[in-house]
């Protein structure tokens, strides 16, 4: 009999523990340690829907975001983005026969027949993704150490008193009082017997959640936008490296002559003036692979559009007065979706608006709660490989 999506939440699993987050965070390898932080994610968001209801908590989100910021990681989307750039843009492509044209005074003609391709391919490798990869990498960690840990340490906890005394008291990024806040309403989510009263407990505190964990990751977020910074002596180093024919000393002697002579051959200034469009390039492959989110069954959210989905029935008039007056902070255009678009996503008000819709209209989206991965990676996950196949 096949099983479907309800039928694989119905089977419960262990939550995580305090020990399991601490033994993921520890993991050397971050394209490892990404997955598992994804398939932790989907334990603690099922352990607390079972409690709750069904519906989606702060972590049922995070598995879809820390998939999505795995690809960052392992620089897959950004350097496929960005080859699409270059091949679109008409002033990248300008740069790149500039470049070719430098090239063919410079180097044996048999070898510049695919020299375009070999351009681009050398922009691509010298645009420092893997910086951005890393920033991505320290923000997904960040972000499970400290919350998921929380999430696994409520789920064990007996006494919600002693849990919330354990939280630092103050605001973020250092302080953990929303934290502090959002654990009380998901204990009191478990025991409501109202719908509509446990739809918005849960949705305050998502967003009570989401507020800490975007205020601490705005260093991460930051960063990430602007590694991009391609060297064009870098780029110019690459491509001679490539095209240049002969054992590594004839290479690096005509290098040598072509490049440190004292003055800017026209290779030089070609790269330069690239590299000048490139960049710019670059930085916009990775901020729309950041505002971009893969959710369940293929569906891509563009961050940098508006909404385009509906509130479920609980949630289309809020009566929360806790909730209504975290809202007025975080969405400044209240029961609408109009402008929820994220027009700068270094800006903290300007996710959190997006992201605080996001959470409300998709409260209650049964397939967020399926497994992220298929069982034959989860299984090579436990045992610390990566998995194959489509991640």
């Amino acid at each position: 009999m096949t099983q479907t999506s309800g039928d694989v939440r119905a089977v419960r699993d262990v939550p995580p523990t305090a020990a399991d987050v601490d033994r993921i965070a520890a993991h050397a390898d971050p394209v490892v340690r990404n997955l598992q932080i994804t398939h932790c994610y989907h334990r603690l968001s099922r352990a607390l829907a079972d409690r709750t209801g069904g519906a989606a908590n702060w972590c049922t989100f995070a598995v879809w975001a820390s998939k999505q910021v795995g690809q960052t990681i392992r620089q897959e989307d950004p350097a496929r983005l960005l080859e699409r750039l270059l091949k679109s843009s008409p002033e990248a492509t300008a740069g790149v026969d500039l470049l070719v044209r430098a090239l063919r005074r410079a180097v044996p003609q048999r070898v510049l027949a695919d020299a375009e391709r070999l351009v681009r391919q050398a922009v691509v490798a010298t645009a420092r993704l893997d910086a951005a990869g890393d920033a991505s990498a320290r923000g997904n960690l960040k972000v499970f150490e400290e919350i998921a840990r929380e999430f696994a340490r409520f789920l064990a906890c007996e006494d919600l008193d002693e849990f919330s005394a354990s939280l630092r008291p103050g605001e973020p990024p250092e302080g953990q009082r929303y934290l502090r806040q959002a654990f009380t309403r998901y204990h009191r989510a478990m025991s409501a017997t109202d719908p509509k009263e446990r739809a918005e407990l849960l949705l305050l505190a998502n967003i009570e959640i989401g507020l800490h964990e975007q205020t601490r990751l705005q260093p991460e977020i930051t960063a990430a936008l602007q590694a991009p910074v391609i060297d064009p002596r870098d780029l110019e180093r690459r491509l001679l490296d490539v095209l240049l024919p002969g054992n590594r000393v004839v290479k690096w002697l005509r290098r040598t002559l072509l490049t440190v002579l004292g003055r800017r051959t026209p290779v030089r200034l070609a790269a330069e003036h690239l590299a000048d469009h490139a960049r710019t390039l670059a930085r916009r492959a990775v901020t729309e692979h950041l505002m971009t989110l893969a959710l369940p069954g293929g569906e891509l959210l563009d961050l940098s559009e508006d909404l385009r989905a509906e509130f479920p029935p609980l949630l289309a008039h809020l009566t929360n007065p806790e909730l209504l007056a975290l809202l007025k902070t975080v969405d400044p255009t209240s029961d609408s979706l109009l402008d929820t678009a994220a027009r700068d996503w270094s800006d903290l008000p300007d996710r959190m608006h997006y992201i605080a819709d996001m959470f409300r209209c998709h409260a209650h989206r049964a397939d967020l709660l399926d497994p992220p991965f298929t069982p034959e990676q989860i299984a090579d996950l436990t045992n610390g490989r990566r998995p194959t196949g489509a991640l």
